[in-house]
């Protein structure tokens, strides 16, 4: 006989993202490997004593590893992503219902803080996971990023061709005798 699944929402649930998570995930193994309380002392300088409190600072540096691994650029798109995986919301603390941090939040507390921090954090995860044997030496990669130039104005120059297209392309066209005394394109009557 032939099934019918049918979706009901379940008013409660019974349900534990650990024991969702398999052991051999990537992201299951990394929460395992990364100990980034020190981010609490490194970064305290950078808030105020007052006022609202923002997003942890262990959860803000995971949503940025997890964007460099993903490969994901827009916070935005980054938290909707988060929002789908459970292995993701499992590495980053978070619970199926906890609503994750905002875009908005994501990307002022990006400006809060300089490069050197994020230099610090990239070192002491990479150390971390050399150390936990997660990373191996008999594959290499290089990122690159788009980098504005530091040139010099007066340097540029005006490139002009040395011979016009038409002539250019007679001068290289092979096809036939009668190609090369006649314009390269002939318009439509």
């Amino acid at each position: 006989m032939q099934g019918k699944k049918i979706y009901q929402e379940k008013l409660f649930n019974d349900f534990r993202l650990s024991e969702r998570v398999p052991a051999h995930n990537f992201y299951r193994r990394l929460q395992s490997v990364l100990d980034l309380n020190y981010l609490y002392v490194l970064t305290k300088d950078f808030y105020g004593e007052s006022g609202q409190k923002s997003i942890d600072p262990v959860v803000f540096f995971k949503l940025c590893l997890v964007g460099y691994l993903e490969n994901i650029t827009s916070d935005r798109k980054l938290v909707d992503h988060c929002g789908m995986r459970l292995d993701i919301l499992f590495f980053l603390g978070y619970g199926i219902d906890e609503e994750l941090p905002w875009h908005s939040t994501i990307s002022r507390t990006r400006q809060l803080f300089p490069e050197a921090v994020f230099e610090a954090v990239f070192t002491k995860v990479f150390t971390l996971c050399v150390d936990a044997g997660m990373v191996s030496g008999h594959t290499q990669t290089v990122d690159s990023a788009p980098v504005k130039a530091n040139a010099s104005m007066d340097s540029l120059e005006l490139k002009v061709p040395e011979e016009e297209l038409e002539a250019h392309l007679r001068k290289i066209r092979h096809i036939s005798t009668m190609d090369k005394e006649k314009p390269f394109r002939k318009s439509k009557g």
